[in-house]
């Protein structure tokens, strides 16, 4: 029988170089996570899902790898790997890794080999003698990328690059390439990684063809889960794979693909609901999701290490979010995205946040947090693009929030230094087990989210309510029910669940202000400004 942990798992993301620092470099090191761990096992999450920490120049946060069989030396050695997978082990955590093989930086000995014109190593990137027509179409970063190929002066020809010129992608129609990247899958499960958060998925697969030009290129995606589990079969494969739902059999297979999808379209529909305070938005997202194998799951989220993409969403609903999220144009970024963290778009409001974060972990899938959300941290608008959100993680009230004892200076990004998200005022020693605090919540809601297995691996049905500003959820799974219910507006709402509930057949699990009452004949929950109520139907 099949393993599936993931179904009912909650991942916590983390750039080790932010996270925290042993030696006082200003950097963040294994040693330093592996020290902090007691923090994501109180936050009651399951599996850490680390950033690229592999040999790089970081020129883009270490997805530009010299080296995928190795730890970047500021961060320590593969020794210091081993041991905090060992750490994590014995809190019961799972570790996945980035495995980012759409690209590589140009400084790493394959590209250097093959620019030289190595035989061994010629076709293992995608060249031109002639620079394509449309090397301006395809951009991912609008407004700082120029063009998709670039012209090395060594070999004289054009090498492609979807992304940054200092990433040249790798030819994944050489079967040579394909087996490397089987050969670093079986490195990284042999040192006790339970799967792969796969990057760039679409543009991985996009160059697959056979010689008469019928390969499906998605029948890649099953090459590389057939490898998964014939190395460790409970293994996951996580794609970041911003797709139309229309896609979504192409990418999961008939569950012999990815396990789990990011849920794009979900997450911009959910940030149109917020900026109206109306639950329509995400309420007809979550109706239009298609079906899709048991063993496959959505990945769902509120704020990642990236920009918000809502390239999605037609202009005037764009518009709409940014006006209420981020209207000055230092927050925008790339024409599409918001590139602030959680906390600040929601006014740092506490209530706010709680059922935000209530309604994501009430979503159909698996919850994905981003390191620092749990206690409300800001960004710093000040640092180049998606490094906003990329700030030290904030453990005390010090200059450079615990994180570190290298001056401010010298730490590898800078937290907020003033204002209200500074580490004087948000911090997780201040939050921790303080009734009320957002970090003491957020951890209350995910154990609550665990004991509900219904919403990971049940059947769930959009309510159909009179209330506007709410979004109600029912998830059942083998006899067991969870009703779910998210007030987005700052006013009260009145929910009338007669026919869906009884009074005497629920058990309230968590929520604010919320009153459940028999009104005459009627079944009623009064929520509070953003208020919300999970409760299980018993009986």
């Amino acid at each position: 029988m099949l393993n599936l942990w993931y179904k009912n798992a909650v991942l916590y993301c983390l750039d080790v170089d932010s996270f925290r620092d042993s030696d006082g470099d200003g950097v963040g090191d294994f040693r330093g996570l592996a020290d902090s761990l007691d923090h994501i096992e109180a936050l009651g999450a399951t599996c850490i899902w680390l950033l690229p920490f592999y040999p790089s120049p970081n020129r883009d946060n270490g997805y530009d790898i010299t080296d995928y069989y190795n730890v970047d030396p500021r961060y320590g050695t593969l020794g210091d790997f081993v041991e905090f997978m060992q750490a994590a082990q014995d809190r019961g955590l799972r570790v996945i890794v980035d495995l980012v093989v759409n690209h590589t930086s140009i400084d790493h000995p394959w590209f250097q080999a093959s620019r030289a014109g190595d035989p061994n190593y010629k076709d293992w990137y995608v060249w031109s003698k002639d620079k394509p027509a449309d090397a301006e179409s395809g951009i991912v970063f609008p407004g700082v990328q120029k063009t998709t190929w670039t012209r090395d002066a060594k070999r004289g020809e054009y090498y492609f690059h979807r992304f940054y010129k200092h990433q040249a992608d790798l030819n994944i129609d050489n079967p040579a390439v394909r087996e490397e990247i089987e050969r670093i899958m079986g490195f990284w499960l042999a040192l006790g990684v339970s799967g792969f958060r796969i990057d760039a998925v679409p543009f991985l697969i996009e160059g697959l063809t056979e010689a008469d030009g019928s390969r499906d290129p998605h029948r890649y995606l099953s090459e590389m889960r057939q490898f998964l589990a014939w190395r460790k079969a409970e293994a996951i494969l996580l794609a970041e794979a911003n797709i139309p739902m229309d896609e979504a059999d192409d990418y999961f297979g008939s569950g012999d693909r990815m396990n789990l999808i990011f849920n794009f379209p979900l997450n911009q529909r959910l940030f149109l609901s917020l900026a109206r305070r109306e639950a329509e938005p995400v309420k007809n997202m979550l109706k239009s999701l298609p079906d899709i194998a048991h063993v496959g799951q959505w990945a769902t989220f509120l704020r990642n290490h990236d920009e918000i993409d809502l390239g999605r969403l037609n202009d005037e609903e764009r518009q709409e979010v940014f006006a209420a999220f981020g209207p000055e144009r230092s927050m925008q970024l790339y024409d599409r995205g918001i590139r602030r963290r959680l906390a600040p778009m929601l006014g740092g409001d506490r209530n706010r946040l709680a059922n935000a974060f209530a309604l994501m972990l009430a979503l159909p899938g698996t919850p994905v947090i981003w390191s620092g959300d749990e206690i409300g941290m800001g960004d710093n608008l000040e640092l180049k693009e998606r490094d906003a959100v990329r700030t030290p993680m904030q453990w005390t009230a010090g200059e450079s929030g615990g994180f570190s004892s290298a001056a401010r200076a010298d730490l590898v990004r800078l937290p907020p230094a003033d204002g209200p998200y500074a580490p004087l005022h948000v911090n997780a020693e201040s939050q921790r087990m303080v009734d009320g605090a957002l970090l003491t919540t957020v951890e209350h809601l995910i154990r609550i989210r665990r004991a509900c297995r219904e919403i990971g691996w049940g059947d769930y049905e959009v309510l159909d309510l009179e209330a506007p500003s709410v979004v109600g959820l029912r998830c059942r799974w083998r006899g067991g029910e969870v009703v779910t219910l998210h007030n987005l507006s700052e006013h009260p709402a009145t929910v009338d669940l007669t026919g869906i509930v009884e009074p005497d057949k629920v058990r309230h699990l968590i929520g604010q202000e919320t009153d459940l009452a028999e009104d005459g004949a009627r079944c009623v929950v009064r929520l509070g400004a953003y208020g919300f109520d999970w409760m299980r139907v018993t009986g």
